[in-house]
């Protein structure tokens, strides 16, 4: 019996995470991105600063009509919204806040991690597919071309610090970790961010969905509910982003009173890279899709490869 309370206690807490913490994402991304740009964003909606605004938005979308494009494939447009999003409430099971504190502890967890969350990018690609509309299916092309070129240099940077700790066990990873790795992993934490933020097409790498290029590219057709689960599969993508961050390259749970405190150094450190994420869309302009390929082939990946080759010198001369 306390095997089936303590696997009711984490399902409800990795559905709580995923519920709150995108919207706590996209509620900071409001006002952190009002102050950059020196104006004062939602301040309206529930009082105090404007907290509820995102409640609100969520109701404004309720109320929309649910329209679906008479020559699209209704079954994949349907579906597309839900492979957005539901890969990345799967992938916060496996990604701990603390030793124990974890949905499922998986042995390659680092590797189904990845895995899963690069399965919400397929959702983009079947909306743009399926929309029967020019700017739909030419952001769907940009999405597919942007996985193709990222996911490369994630993983292997990724691959890096597995390497170092010996295991593929995020908890394992967290364990291992020590803070010369800020020095040591640098190229590779640059690479995993760069890739992540543009593997979730955020600017400056939000070519699919440019609206002064192709309106909204995959998601011009959408609209109501489903134009919002696409909104929030964005939110969940930069948590994944950024609790992933803090687990194989910041330590996550290592801190000051980390036996007591451990969870909460993870989140801090989640909060700390979703800002950065933030902080690149208010301070870069949008690149070119050329540009886009170059970054990833002639610069991300090089940089992870030697990362890569640097790590095994390093553990085969410690080992």
């Amino acid at each position: 019996m306390s095997e089936v309370v303590e696997t009711l206690v984490r399902v409800v807490g990795v559905l709580a995470a995923f519920l709150v913490l995108p919207l706590l994402v996209g509620q900071t991304e409001h006002k952190v991105m009002a102050h950059m740009q020196g104006r004062l964003g939602p301040m309206y909606a529930g009082g105090f600063h404007g907290w509820a605004q995102l409640v609100a938005d969520g109701v404004k979308f309720l109320q929309k009509e649910d329209i679906t494009p008479a020559a699209a494939d209704g079954k994949v447009f349907r579906l597309a919204p839900a492979i957005a999003l539901v890969p990345y409430l799967v992938a916060m099971v496996a990604i701990p806040l603390a030793p124990g504190v974890v949905g499922a502890d998986l042995d390659a967890g680092l590797l189904f991690v990845l895995a899963v969350s690069a399965v919400g990018v397929l959702g983009t690609l079947m909306a743009g597919w399926s929309s029967a509309n020019k700017y739909a299916l030419l952001g769907g092309l940009r999405t597919a071309a942007q996985l193709l070129s990222y996911e490369l240099p994630i993983v292997l940077a990724a691959s890096s610090v597995a390497m170092a700790a010996g295991t593929l066990s995020l908890t394992g990873i967290g364990e291992a970790w020590q803070p010369w790795w800020l020095i040591w992993q640098l190229p590779a934490l640059v690479c995993f961010v760069v890739g992540g933020v543009a593997e979730i097409t955020r600017p400056p790498f939000d070519m699919p969905v440019a609206d002064s290029e192709i309106v909204f590219g995959p998601y011009t057709e959408y609209t109501g509910l489903r134009f919002a689960f696409f909104l929030l599969s964005e939110y969940a993508g930069i948590v994944v982003l950024s609790a992933l961050t803090a687990v194989l390259f910041l330590g996550a749970w290592q801190g000051p009173f980390s036996d007591q405190l451990g969870w909460l150094w993870t989140l801090l450190k989640t909060g700390v890279v979703a800002v950065l994420v933030i902080w690149i869309r208010v301070a870069w302009p949008r690149l070119r899709e050329d540009q886009l390929q170059l970054l990833a082939w002639k610069v991300l990946v090089p940089l992870a490869l030697l990362q890569l080759a640097i790590t095994s010198v390093v553990v085969v001369a410690m080992g």
